[in-house]
């Protein structure tokens, strides 16, 4: 019998992705001029007020508050009317000095051996149904938001729109587990003010989002995907009516509280730490990221057509604790999911160390990250600039997203002989 499955996305003006970028431009910051540095940092953002907290250790200084600013401008809150805007609101810090307790569990006097940065566990997830090997739901729920933020830049066809936006995807699936049509999209976005009995505004509303976000967004879909947006899609648009009250006014923002949006929608597991803030020491992080790289490869192989791979750590220690790859049934070869485990497990070395040379995550790459997901992106070589109050600028080239890279491909296939 068919079924149903549901994910949602927020845009990068919602407040707790406001709070996940600017945590993750501090990263940016740190990383650029102390490629060593240890930070945990987390943003709490809400009327007129910013406030950071959390641990570091750099050689650098930054003015955290300007780096704030700037991320909030680039959002897009730049008028007062939003009761939260980046010239004038009003930027707290409280971050310290990491605990020499745990960076004592993390530096060794042998890079290789560097401990992970916290205990947990992390998982990575891949399936074929779309051509970057992420759920589908999340895939469009992502790409609505992306476009209606391009259409709110461009002013022009609709010009009322303001940062703050939420959708949801409901995807119908087969006895198989293939989508078969969208049975649900819910948009909610916010909005300049006019009179909330003014019908002919919302109804507006509707009728842009229907007639020109949906149409620009299937246009840019494979026509495998496009075949799925059907007449009978049910839309649910702004359903409380009107949405003028909406960023950090509406709602307090916390760094690190989307972790499903930032993830798989609800799709594989998720070990429950948040990504945006933390250095790739963090294992919360780094380690998810090469859980999806390992994910995403062995699908694309051919090994399967669903993956689900966790990791696990203690403080401390640089070996993880166990690696268990979860293939639900879909294998093209005839092991099972301990045996592909340990083969798995012999060709990604999963200490942080090593994780961390892999992937380049010791670069300031983190910022793109936080609005939009961490998985399913596209990998780039760009060149980033930083400055510092010191009246210090550096440049590099970062290659962005490098846990989506299918460079383990041709590894997985000779290790399975597939």
């Amino acid at each position: 019998m068919s079924y149903l499955f549901t994910s949602e996305s927020v845009s990068e003006g919602h407040p707790d992705k406001v709070a996940d970028q600017i945590s993750d431009a501090l990263i940016d910051n740190f990383l650029a001029f102390d490629k060593n540095s240890k930070v945990a940092c987390e943003t709490l953002v809400t009327t007129g007020q910013v406030f950071l907290a959390g641990e570091v250790k750099s050689k650098t200084y930054l003015d955290v508050q300007q780096i704030a600013r700037d991320v909030i401008n680039k959002i897009g809150y730049t008028k007062s009317a939003y009761m939260f805007d980046g010239n004038s609101c009003g930027v707290l810090s409280a971050i310290h000095e990491q605990s020499p307790d745990i960076n004592r569990g993390v530096d060794r006097s042998s890079p290789e051996e560097q401990g992970a940065g916290d205990q947990g566990m992390m998982f990575g997830y891949a399936t074929d149904e779309t051509d970057n090997y992420m759920p589908l739901a999340l895939e469009l729920s992502h790409r609505l938001l992306i476009e209606l933020a391009l259409l709110r830049r461009e002013n022009s066809d609709i010009d009322y729109l303001r940062p703050d936006a939420k959708s949801q995807v409901t995807i119908e699936y087969s006895d198989e587990n293939v989508p078969q049509r969208i049975d649900a999209i819910v948009i909610s976005t916010q909005h300049d003010d006019f009179d909330p009995s003014d019908a002919v505004m919302l109804a507006r509303i509707k009728k842009d989002l229907i007639g020109i976000l949906i149409p620009r967004v299937v246009a840019k879909l494979p026509a495998d995907i496009q075949k799925l947006f059907t007449d009978n899609i049910t839309y649910h648009i702004n359903p409380t009516g009107i949405f003028v009250i909406g960023g950090p006014h509406g709602d307090t923002g916390l760094t690190g509280r989307k972790i499903i949006v930032d993830t798989y929608g609800g799709k594989g597991g998720h070990g429950g730490g948040a990504f945006s803030g933390k250095d790739p020491s963090k294992v919360d992080r780094s380690g998810a990221y090469a859980t999806r790289h390992i994910a995403k490869n062995l699908v694309a192989a051919g090994l399967c057509k669903e993956v689900l791979v966790q990791v696990s750590y203690a403080i401390g220690v640089a070996t993880p604790t166990s690696i268990n790859v979860e293939t639900y049934g879909t294998a093209t070869v005839a092991l099972t999911d301990g045996e592909i485990s340990k083969k798995v497990a012999t060709l990604f070395d999963m200490r942080p160390y090593f994780i961390e040379q892999r992937l380049k995550l010791r670069t300031p790459i983190y910022s793109e990250t936080a609005a939009y997901g961490h998985m399913g992106r596209t990998p780039e070589i760009k060149i980033v600039t930083f400055s510092n109050p010191m009246g210090e600028t550096v440049s590099e080239e970062v290659e962005t997203f490098t846990w989506e890279k299918l460079d383990y491909v041709d590894k997985v296939k000779a290790a399975f002989k597939l």
